[in-house]
């Protein structure tokens, strides 16, 4: 693996990773663009702008972007996050020309024709609709927005249906002209390839955008609070969320490791005494979510109604137990679990890829695969418990849909969490 950047003259900055073995290329377009840029007023058009930008250029159709990668066995799709947007695409090493010429088409002359807005904004309205009838996914966007109320860090990411259904061509062509330029653009690359080629291909297909900054945004601030709503489900779908902190921050790796002890796994401890000794839940996990200023570290779980009285106790119980009495046996778990993440992360362009232009956006580098290993290897049972106990002196943010009747009020969550 040989890792290369270059910053171009435009702004724009290209990653490369050589994978000498490998006969395939992934490489995409990273832009600092999702809900955390985006306003109450123009919630999802970051979301929308994504579909819409395979929706034809200038030069190729809808069909052209489709059919000219697939002719030579290539692969394309994009994804919206909170802070970023990627446009993507993996091909064999011959065809990487044509990859970046159809990014670097559908990100500067895509002309959002208004019959494919209409059309694409009815998928989007479809999609968003989908998620608000599924509860264990819409359980946590209503966290997120508890959590960091009244900021672009708590919008979701598709979005309002009657903002979406109100967006016009010209909101989508101010939005991409403000923070679809060189300085808020990542090209990155890994596979099988030259960082010279890759540099002179990008540099060559965004010749003529010049640079442009735009104002950074509303910083982080986790509040925590309580969300519920009563429906008619087989299954209430709780999450508990608490204050986590960004990638450059010491803490990170803790409260990752923390996030495996306490449900990583069918071993960790919440699958273990929620599942398996009490079968109190079907699906319980922990998560840490990691912004570039701020984190969301939680717990989700589905239960039944009567499930509740017992379930919500025994985790708030369970994680005050965890603040001193981590295991070596455990955090060794962890460790191994992270590491093999780490390096099957390796085996895959795509991932690799994502990995690279993820790591250049938070930390402003590559981090050596070493450096990662080190800093998992380096942690001890007592960091991971003060991780926990850290996170536990936030106010906690709840989360609950379905049959909530006898969910325990806020004050009393709040407070068994703060009797440790």
């Amino acid at each position: 693996m040989t890792v290369e950047i270059t910053k171009l003259l435009n702004g724009m900055t290209v990653v490369t990773d050589n994978l000498e073995t490998l006969e395939t290329v992934s490489l995409g377009i990273w832009v600092r663009a999702g809900p955390r840029f985006e306003t109450i007023d123009n919630n999802g058009v970051s979301h929308l702008l994504e579909h819409m930008a395979f929706k034809g250029t200038a030069k190729r159709s809808a069909r052209d972007i489709a059919e000219e990668i697939e002719n030579v066995g290539g692969q394309l799709n994009a994804f919206t996050a909170r802070e970023t947007t990627a446009f993507h695409a993996t091909v064999l090493k011959d065809n990487v020309g044509i990859a970046i010429d159809i990014i670097g088409d559908i990100l500067q002359n895509s002309v959002f024709d208004q019959e494919e807005l209409e059309r694409e904004r009815a998928v989007v309205l479809q999609e968003i609709g989908q998620a608000l009838d599924t509860p264990d996914e819409i359980v946590f966007d209503h966290l997120q927005s508890t959590a960091f109320p009244g900021q672009p860090l708590g919008l979701s990411i598709l979005g309002f249906p009657e903002v979406v259904d109100s967006m016009t061509r010209e909101t989508l062509i101010s939005y991409m002209e403000t923070h679809y330029t060189p300085p808020q653009m990542i090209f990155a690359a890994a596979g099988k390839l030259k960082h010279a080629a890759i540099v002179a291909m990008v540099e060559a297909q965004f010749d003529n955008a010049g640079p442009r900054e735009i104002s950074p945004p509303m910083l982080a601030s986790y509040q925590g609070g309580d969300w519920r709503k009563s429906r008619d489900l087989e299954q209430t779908h709780f999450a508990l969320g608490f204050e986590s902190v960004g990638f450059q921050n010491r803490k990170y790796f803790a409260n990752a490791l923390a996030a495996s002890v306490l449900g990583g796994g069918m071993s960790s401890r919440l699958f273990q005494e929620i599942r398996e000794k009490r079968g109190l839940a079907y699906s319980i996990y922990s998560f840490n979510s990691v912004y570039s200023d701020g984190g969301l570290f939680g717990v989700y779980a589905g239960t039944s109604e009567d499930g509740l009285v017992e379930l919500v106790p025994t985790l708030c119980d369970e994680l005050l137990k965890s603040a001193n009495s981590i295991e070596d046996k455990e955090l060794d778990r962890a460790r191994a679990q992270m590491r093999t993440g780490i390096v099957i992360s390796l085996e895959s362009t795509m991932a690799r890829c994502e990995q690279i232009a993820h790591q250049f956006a938070m930390f402003g580098r590559i981090l050596p695969i070493d450096e990662l290993l080190d800093k998992v290897e380096s942690l001890s049972c007592a960091d991971i418990e003060s991780a926990i106990g850290q996170l536990l002196t936030s106010n906690p943010t709840i989360a609950a849909i379905g049959p909530i009747s006898r969910l325990a009020p806020y004050d009393e969550i709040a407070n068994r969490l703060r009797a440790g």
